[in-house]
């Protein structure tokens, strides 16, 4: 027999619990929000609220069935409601947040315990039922302020109608991997080398930083996630092995393989700001309850996270690989921290004899 622990002694005690953390990373959300209803206006901060409200119901309504603590004011569940709001499109359907939230909450947490036993994050489990079961709703509709910015004509200069439509309303990812992949099959001509290579021009990527851009509410603004992450980074309420290790792998693995040149000549800018890296690796990765409790496996955890997000990125059928990557890794942890714990002081292995 094995005598496995997932922590030994000292143990320090430090003022902190769950409610105090929980507020705090909602607190850390609000730049986000805000830039959202800066960027796409009070649509975006209705379906946010929409998505928490949900949340907040929906678990206090399953703890009173189930005749449980109700204990809705830790902030867990606006977290989820909040996360789940920030990866819809702007023009998703008031019912699309509610529907998301009460699946999150009930299968992805209440239905193994609730907060601290569920294996995945909920809100991105709730985000993959909305992908799977309304597609259109997850992928369309995007609100993009490329053509009221001037940009578009830094980006293209010449070209089909065809590849100009695209830019306008598609996503940074999906207009990157439109094009290269045209590129790639030597479907495209040169105005599509154009584009993708003024993907990583200073002006594209200072508004991919800023956020403007098409995308969803919360991730088109890596300023304003950035400035949350500090100050949850300053009160140690996250730590850094997850977040680098992740932001890490995407930036070496999108310079090796995601460029049109051959090997290292990726964008690697251009895919740390698009789409939902900096939310995933900051807001969800770092999810306390679903990543590993060791140094070293959440180095592994966050180079996984990397690893999937570029294949899917670059060769899966998705623009945008964050969800589904950090959704396999959670179930991969359990694993991670099992060979990663270090043994305690005196462990031993005990032997039945029989």
């Amino acid at each position: 027999m094995d005598l496995v622990k997932i922590s030994s002694s000292p143990h320090f005690h430090e003022k902190v619990n769950v409610k105090k953390v929980m507020w705090s990373v909602v607190f850390a959300l609000l730049p986000a929000l805000i830039a959202a209803y800066y960027f796409f206006g009070w649509r975006s901060v209705k379906l946010t609220i929409l998505g928490v409200i949900a949340a907040v119901v929906t678990e206090a309504l399953v703890q009173l069935f189930l005749k449980k603590p109700i204990t809705v004011s830790d902030g867990s569940a606006v977290i989820t409601g909040m996360l789940l709001a920030f990866n819809l499109p702007p023009t998703a359907s008031w019912w699309i947040p509610v529907v998301g939230s009460i699946f999150a909450i009930i299968i992805g947490k209440q239905v193994f315990g609730g907060l601290g036993y569920n294996p995945v994050n909920p809100a991105l489990l709730g985000r993959a039922f909305l992908m799977a079961s309304w597609p259109t709703q997850m992928t369309t509709g995007w609100i993009s302020k490329l053509s009221n910015s001037g940009l578009k004509s830094n980006i293209i200069s010449g070209g089909s109608r065809q590849l100009q439509d695209l830019i306008t309303s598609a996503t940074p990812l999906y207009l990157a991997k439109t094009v290269r992949g045209d590129i790639v099959s030597g479907a495209a001509g040169e105005s599509a080398q154009t584009i993708f290579q003024n993907l990583s021009s200073l002006d594209y990527i200072q508004n991919l930083f800023w956020g403007n851009i098409g995308g969803c509410i919360g991730e088109v603004s890596a300023a304003a996630l950035i400035l949350g992450a500090a100050f949850l980074v300053y009160k140690h309420y996250i730590e850094w092995r997850i977040p680098v290790s992740y932001i890490g792998t995407v930036a070496i693995l999108s310079w090796i393989f995601g460029g049109i040149d051959g090997l290292f000549s990726g964008p690697v800018l251009f895919h740390i700001f698009a789409g939902g890296l900096i939310l995933g690796a900051f807001f969800m990765a770092t999810d306390m309850v679903t990543s590993p409790v060791t140094k070293k496996g959440r180095l592994i955890f966050g180079i996984g996270c990397g690893i999937l997000t570029i294949v899917i990125r670059l060769w899966g059928g998705y623009p945008e690989g964050v969800s589904y990557s950090i959704l396999i890794m959670n179930i991969t942890v359990p694993l991670i921290d099992k060979f990663t714990t270090h043994k305690p002081f005196g462990y031993q292995k005990i032997e039945n004899k029989k």
